[in-house]
């Protein structure tokens, strides 16, 4: 393996780790902090007033690093279009709560329509300017891909929100969505650089990027990424694995995302059902390990091994 290869990784993290003792002391003087939640864990309450917003250190890393090797590598283009959309979403809804003083952010069905709009434009791209096919890989069997016909854009809409949102929710404890994904974009760069699908250098960047974002984001966070990061990284995911025909692997390597969402869903039907009872004492379910008495660290770094095992079996599915 040509090593240089992997040269995204080092660009990255040193651009993302510059930013930090500039970025951070910026997002304090606009007071750009964040508000926790009072019905949450306790601890958490010492955490108003972080900086969030932070996610732009990552985009900023992931773009720049990127557009060295656009023009070699083009289809590193809907990957990134797909990153930056969401992170730009993302975003304007931090913008919007947290500078304007807003607290909603975008309304709910205004955050749909930019992300069906973002996802609508990845979906032309795909199927008109790239050879990527629309079929899925299927884990464990050889040879096998699975293709809705007809379904495949209503499908793929499916994946990218359910994705993307996934992601989001994980964003709720210091480091646990930048180290779950640092993990993810580490498979996707072993499948990318083995199969030679041609989208390495961003999926390294993404590594590099929240590798030096981590040493702001680990526990206890000197900032949080905000929607800003956590929709970009889903983004990322969601369009790595369709350019690798991968999509069925997230529910593997992105386990976590998937409970996380899950949970929330459980958690509000369970809620209207019951006319006030509750599954799990909080949701996202990180918090339901955390009001069970578990430290944020361990839930973290539980949270980093079972990604990192998946990931494993994700690399042992591929046939």
């Amino acid at each position: 393996m040509n090593y240089l290869q992997l040269l995204p990784i080092l660009i990255a993290f040193m651009i993302s780790a510059a930013q930090g003792p500039f970025v951070i002391p910026f997002l304090r003087r606009l007071k750009v902090g964040q508000t926790v939640r009072d019905e949450g864990p306790k601890a958490h309450l010492k955490k108003n007033g972080t900086p969030t917003m932070g996610g732009v250190m990552i985009l900023l890393s992931v773009v720049v690093t990127s557009l060295f090797y656009v023009k070699d590598y083009p289809k590193i283009i809907p990957v990134l279009f797909l990153t930056l959309g969401f992170g730009l979403i993302g975003f304007l809804d931090d913008y919007i709560k947290v500078v304007l003083k807003r607290s909603m952010g975008l309304r709910a069905w205004q955050k749909l329509a930019l992300q069906f709009i973002v996802t609508g434009i990845f979906a032309y791209y795909l199927m008109y300017h790239t050879d990527v096919s629309l079929a899925m890989r299927v884990p464990f069997l050889e040879g096998v891909f699975l293709d809705f016909g007809a379904l495949n854009i209503p499908v793929l809409f499916f994946v990218v929100l359910g994705t993307v949102n996934g992601t989001n929710f994980t964003d709720g404890l210091d480091g646990l969505a930048s180290s779950v994904t640092v993990i993810v974009a580490t498979f996707f760069t072993v499948v990318a650089l083995g199969t030679q699908s041609g989208i390495s250098p961003i999926t390294c960047a993404v590594i590099g990027a929240l590798l030096g974002f981590l040493l702001f984001n680990v526990y206890p966070a000197s900032v949080f990424m905000g929607d800003t990061g956590s929709l970009a990284l889903g983004g990322f995911v969601a369009a790595a694995a369709y350019m690798m025909q991968m999509p069925l692997f997230i529910v593997i390597v992105g386990f976590i995302y998937a409970l996380e969402v899950l949970s929330v869903i459980l958690q509000v039907g369970y809620f209207k059902l019951t006319h006030g009872k509750r599954i799990f004492k909080m949701a996202p379910i990180h918090h339901h390990f955390e009001l069970c008495g578990w430290t944020e660290t361990r839930v973290v770094a539980v949270f980093t091994i079972v990604t990192a095992l998946l990931c494993l079996v994700g690399l042992m599915a591929i046939q």
